[in-house]
């Protein structure tokens, strides 16, 4: 079980000093990777939680975003190529990247730059995005009926660019005549590709099978959720002959950590559940569950408010020094 850190770029309230802190300290701990999240606007209607949507698209969330439209959060793709330059070790990605609002052929072109800069460090996870509000302020509206195709066609033109001295395309969103687009990545045969999917798990492992990618990004998954999931892409596989691949991929969740004094009520209420808010003993618990449930790296999703980043790095220091040689023991 590797440690990965859910960079907190998006609150009302961060600095750059934060991200930079806590980034460090990340790779201080040897921590596999960290990651920011890819936030373009939050609509005045949050505020109000009168988005169209719910949360994350997930039925168990209000239609509001835990972060105020006026807040001064820092957008998660640029600090990417920051971060390389003021890091050695850590690998850093974006989780995930709404490709819609992205040329397929601009991005590709971009991390493949981005690879570079970080000596390939980077990680590359992709997903279709929710947010109706949002697509329209990256004018992406006229997308979000066919997000899924568009995610789909993106793949396929980073792979094609990052492993061909000249690539053509035609597609729906995509389509140009074969081209050069540079340095290819440092990474081969390209950066490891993780597709973010919380709500289908037959169409998330199908997108994995069918290219090959690298591992699943989810969100507030409890043990019980990975297990499915984890058993979802295996069938998948099993059903194309590449079942031995499985112990290669990275099964991943996003989940809210924070190491409290007192116990937090556990009980099983879904995505909703602290599962990795509580106790060292708690938390210890947990991520057994999580390890024997077949999830191979958590990604420590520090609160949106309330908990200072000087608070998390010492939770991180502890989680490191305290609870892992229990739960790898």
């Amino acid at each position: 079980m590797k440690l990965s850190l859910y960079l907190p770029n998006f609150r009302t309230n961060i600095t750059v000093k934060e991200i930079v802190d806590i980034t460090k300290a990340a790779e201080e701990l040897d921590f596999d990777s960290v990651w920011s999240l890819d936030r373009i606007v939050v609509p005045e209607a949050s505020d109000r939680e009168e988005l169209i949507m719910s949360f994350g698209g997930l039925p168990e969330f209000p239609k509001s975003l835990p972060v105020e439209s006026t807040g001064e959060w820092l957008a998660g793709l640029p600090l990417i190529p920051y971060l390389a330059a003021i890091t050695k070790k850590v690998r850093l990605g974006t989780s995930i990247i709404v490709t819609p609002y992205r040329a397929p052929a601009v991005l590709a072109a971009e991390l493949a730059t981005v690879d570079q800069l970080s000596g390939g460090r980077l990680n590359v996870g992709v997903g279709t995005g929710w947010m109706k509000e949002e697509f329209q302020a990256a004018n992406a509206a006229h997308i979000f009926a066919k997000k899924n195709k568009h995610v789909r066609e993106t793949i396929e033109v980073m792979q094609g660019i990052w492993s061909n001295d000249l690539f053509e395309y035609e597609g729906e969103f995509s389509s140009f005549q074969k081209c050069g687009f540079g340095a290819k990545p440092v990474q081969k045969p390209h950066p490891p590709i993780f597709f973010g999917g919380l709500l289908k798990p037959e169409t998330t492992a199908k997108r994995i099978v069918k290219y090959g990618l690298d591992g699943w990004i989810g969100a507030m998954d409890t043990p019980k959720a990975i297990a499915t999931w984890r058993a979802t892409i295996a069938a998948e596989l099993e059903k194309t002959g590449n079942l031995h691949l499985l112990d290669d991929l990275t099964i991943s969740s996003m989940n809210t950590f924070e190491i409290t004094a007192e116990k937090t009520d556990q009980t099983d209420r879904g995505r909703l559940t602290p599962t990795l808010v509580g106790t060292v003993d708690q938390i210890t618990d947990n991520l057994k569950r999580y390890r024997d449930a077949g999830l191979t790296m958590p990604i420590l999703w520090p609160p949106f408010s309330g908990t200072p980043t000087s608070k998390t790095i010492d939770d991180m220091r502890r989680l490191k020094n305290d609870i892992m040689p229990k739960v790898l023991a």
